[in-house]
């Protein structure tokens, strides 16, 4: 059975670009790229170009960028930077609706001592920028938010909000994990401090990210022990997969229309069908701007959990917003703070396409949703309540 992909927020296919570009620095080129022999040099030459990639990208200079393990690494050291830096100021500002590599760290340095102000969003799941106008003082020490969440696909307005932080001498951090490579992004034109990114959302192998660092922005090490990465980041360096992660990077700067035009079609397509043969459904962000490749959809009266694992039998791979697992009722703690009805939370469904998906694919995801959806309705007593109502 040939796989439908469409769980791309999640994780990507290695473009057979990239895994060829890394490939000889497996068995052939292993030298350390911090050695001072010429065989190290030959790759530290290509660890070089990479972070040409990468910072070509995203609008940046090179040297504005520290290679990490991952997205949460880089989150990670980003935040830490920044208290350590401001050791006086105890406030930390985030979104309810960030990645767990955010949110749980946050909540977590509260029993430091530390205060964490989560700013809320709207039904749409937009950032009350109200909220963090009021919220941000001059005991700030930073404010991370997420350029674009992973689960709706919903933008922030980070620009907007880095101005708002920077008037009050605080740092800003975007975890742009999500938008990287679906939205073009220019960091020379930004006042954003520090900026996160995660190899396998584009393309890349797993265990490979980056950290944009502004320069002039100071900075205390997470990682400390040798001299990599200029001292920001120790660690010998993980040469395939940062010579990977730089020419995913250059691929995405290529097929960014691909990502805005063709498959934002095929995202509307999809969406617009659903919603057009389902009743009781719902899109989740709708009316926000969204990434180009993610629709979220809530169908009422089933379970996310259920629908995946139908979809699943089709050889159908995508993902729920509803955290609904074993021993779990709880949805999704990004629609709770949009305030979804429960009844549609737990129905939730999240499609994330990629530049790999087809037409064809959408086809057979229009054809085969409506008649999963009736069927648990069926099942359901409050589908089969619902039912009774259409009658």
């Amino acid at each position: 059975m040939k796989e439908i992909y469409l769980d791309n927020n999640a994780t990507t296919k290695v473009d057979e670009d990239v895994f060829e570009e890394m490939r000889p620095y497996f068995c052939e080129l292993y030298g350390n790229p911090s050695s001072m022999h010429f065989f190290g040099g030959q790759v530290q030459s290509k660890v070089t170009e990479a972070r040409v990639r990468v910072a070509e990208l995203l609008g940046a200079e090179p040297e504005e960028i520290i290679f990490t393990a991952c997205g949460t690494e880089s989150d990670n050291a980003a935040i830490r930077s920044a208290l350590e830096v401001f050791p006086e100021r105890r406030h930390i500002i985030t979104s309810r609706v960030e990645h767990p590599a955010v949110l749980t760290q946050c909540r977590n340095l509260t029993q430091k001592g530390y205060r964490v102000t989560e700013i809320g969003v709207d039904g749409a799941g937009r950032l009350d920028m109200e909220e963090l106008k009021a919220a941000v003082d001059t005991d700030t020490a930073i404010v991370s938010l997420m350029w674009a969440n992973n689960e709706t696909g919903v933008i922030f307005p980070v620009e907007e909000a880095a101005a708002i932080t920077k008037s009050k001498g605080a740092l800003f951090h975007s975890d742009a994990v999500q938008a990287i490579g679906k939205i073009p992004i220019n960091m020379a034109a930004s006042s954003i401090d520090m900026l996160s990114l995660s190899g396998h959302k584009l393309h890349a192998p797993k265990g490979i990210g980056a950290l944009y660092l502004r320069r002039g922005t100071p900075f205390r090490p997470f990682m400390v022990g040798g001299h990599q990465e200029k001292s920001r980041r120790a660690g010998t360096e993980n040469a395939a997969a940062i010579i990977a992660l730089g020419k995913a990077c250059q691929l995405a700067g290529q097929y960014m229309e691909v990502e805005n035009t063709v498959v934002k079609a095929m995202r509307d397509r999809l969406q617009e069908s659903l919603m057009a043969a389902i009743p009781h459904a719902r899109i989740n962000g709708g009316g926000a701007e969204l990434l180009p490749n993610t629709t979220s959809i809530a169908f009422e009266f089933v379970e996310g959990e259920a629908i995946l694992l139908l979809l699943s039998e089709l050889g159908i791979c995508a993902s729920s917003g509803s955290a609904c697992t074993s021993g779990s009722l709880e949805p999704s703690h990004v629609l709770r703070a949009m305030g979804v009805p429960f009844t549609c939370a737990h129905g939730s469904i999240r499609f994330s396409l990629s530049r790999y998906t087809t037409d064809a694919e959408i086809d057979t995801v229009i054809r085969e949703m409506p008649p999963i959806i009736a069927r648990l309705r069926q099942m359901s007593p409050f589908g089969r309540e619902f039912l009774k109502g259409e009658k």
